[in-house]
């Protein structure tokens, strides 16, 4: 019988700390749930010490969820775990995931600690930790730069002290597969308590190699892979976890482990997360992207028509993709509706699927052909969006042609229901788009600073909706936008109404 590989999911830890990459509380409940469907083993569901915001969506997700495993991270301080164990006490099974540096450059640089002032750290923390919880994960950072000695020390003393998790990472990225394996198997051999514990692998893609490098770890013994959905994650991001399942799976002779993830829920996980950052898979991603599937040349064509194994080694039903086919339109009922919804993987209430088919038909008379993405992002746009502080109410934008250069004008609402204010303005730009920004900024009383702006067609034709993005900075402090809309400028004001609203959602909290 083959061994059991543990998925320990980051995407919302790690992953979130990718730029752009941020979620409200709502949305992270949400994509807890839909791992949990996954059918990962952990979720690592942040850093609940760094801020309130953090704390509070930590302890909402563990008890969001109970057929999974949830983490909290924490430095190795007395402090810090007992803050990450307020927030992960309620889960059905709770974790504490304490890290330290072991690695020379950081101990001296970083810390200003001594080998040995580390050991001790290690275990006072891990014994902390463990009047809490049986289930304690240890992580030493930056172990693939750290001397092999001194981590079998290290990975010695947090077993002895309570861990039934180490964590190995290559957090800067800087490994390759070769001295990975070398590295895992090394300790495998040489701590003498191994036996007591799982040997855990975290890997970044600073060189591209975070998957090869987890893969070759779990040859090598490793029973725990921390990955994240669509690989997001700090700097070049972490190892995907939807490559690193199906490598296991499609090449079941080679690693003889298996997963307990749903591998049929791997494609509408990634497009769930997809929706939710506001980030488009990438068309040449592996398993996941457009072309992942896809035959162009007439070789290959008629090679898979003859035999799909000619040119393909797993099916796009195994990871959950099916055809792109209409699915409802401007005559379909609540019900066909509430269904979809379903389908997709959303639990919707009696108020909910009136929302989503007031939507759709609105939606479908000024759209041919709607597809599932279409109703996913009118869910995440009219069902689940919060009521802000600041609203769009109703614009009109003029583009310009010759001597009157581009303007719009917006009308918004704000504050609660029921004591809503008014006001409208009316502002020239650079462009349609510039001239809507300008006028929110006008209405709301903040001109920020907007990093970023980006535009996706959340499915094909001219009448697609679009997905907008943005990203704003005002006094130190950023906040990401996200808005789908079958108008692009539309979409675009919205976006920024989004981005202004969680701006000012982060100032309260600081």
């Amino acid at each position: 019988m083959a061994d059991r590989v543990y998925v320990f999911d980051t995407t919302l830890r790690d992953g979130e700390q990718s730029p752009g990459a941020t979620m409200n509380l709502d949305e992270k409940i949400r994509m807890a749930k839909q791992l949990e469907t996954l059918g990962v083993d952990v979720i690592e569901a942040g850093f609940p010490i760094a801020s309130q915001g953090d704390f509070e969506a930590v302890q909402a997700i563990a008890r969001a969820v109970d057929k999974v495993q949830v983490a909290g991270l924490c430095r190795a301080v007395v402090g810090d775990i007992d803050r990450c164990w307020e927030a992960v006490k309620d889960a059905k099974n709770p974790r504490i995931h304490t890290f330290l540096a072991t690695s020379e450059i950081h101990m001296q640089h970083k810390l200003g600690k001594t080998a040995e002032e580390v050991i001790v750290m290690i275990d006072k923390a891990v014994r902390h930790a463990r009047q809490y919880t049986d289930n304690v994960e240890f992580s030493a950072e930056d172990a693939s730069r750290s001397d092999w000695d001194f981590l079998v020390r290290v990975t010695e003393v947090a077993i002895e002290a309570g861990a039934t998790v180490v964590n190995i990472p290559d957090t800067v990225g800087y490994t390759q597969p070769f001295e990975y394996y070398d590295l895992i198997k090394y300790l495998k051999d040489n701590v003498k308590n191994v036996d007591k514990a799982i040997l855990s692998v975290h890997c970044h893609n600073d060189l591209g190699s975070a998957v090869a490098n987890s893969l070759a770890a779990v040859r090598a013994g490793a029973r725990q892979v921390e990955c994240t959905v669509l690989g997001i994650g700090e700097r070049a991001g972490n190892a995907a976890l939807e490559d690193l399942v199906m490598a296991i799976n499609t090449r079941k002779e080679l690693y003889d482990v298996e997963t307990g993830i749903n591998t049929e829920q791997i494609y509408p996980s990634c497009r769930r997360l997809s929706q939710i950052i506001g980030m488009p898979i990438p068309p040449n991603k592996a398993i996941v992207g457009a072309n992942a599937f896809a035959h162009e040349s007439g070789v290959h064509q008629d090679g898979v028509l003859k035999n799909r194994l000619t040119y393909e080694i797993m099916t796009p039903e195994s990871i959950g993709r099916t055809s792109n086919d209409i699915v409802i339109g401007k005559h379909s009922g609540s019900h066909a509706v509430k269904n979809k919804a379903e389908e997709l993987g959303y639990t919707l209430d009696g108020e909910q699927v009136q929302v989503l088919f007031k939507a759709v038909k609105d939606l479908a008379d000024r759209k041919e052909q709607i597809y599932d993405e279409d109703v996913e992002a009118l869910i995440l746009e009219s069902v689940y969006r919060r009521r802000d502080k600041f609203r769009l109410v109703d614009m009109s934008v003029f583009s310009g042609a010759g001597d009157v250069p581009p303007h719009a004008a917006t009308i918004m609402e704000f504050g609660a229901e029921g004591e809503a204010e008014t006001r409208k303005t009316s502002k020239f730009g650079e462009g349609s788009i510039d001239a809507v920004f300008q006028s929110i900024y006008s209405l709301v009383g903040t001109s920020p600073k907007l990093e970023y702006y980006s535009v996706n067609a959340v499915t094909e034709g001219s009448d697609a909706l679009a997905g907008v993005s943005v990203r704003i900075s005002h006094g130190g402090t950023k906040a990401v936008g996200r808005a789908n809309d079958a108008d692009v400028v539309r979409a675009s004001a919205l976006a920024m109404v989004n981005a202004l609203n969680r701006l000012e959602k982060a100032k309260e909290e600081k």
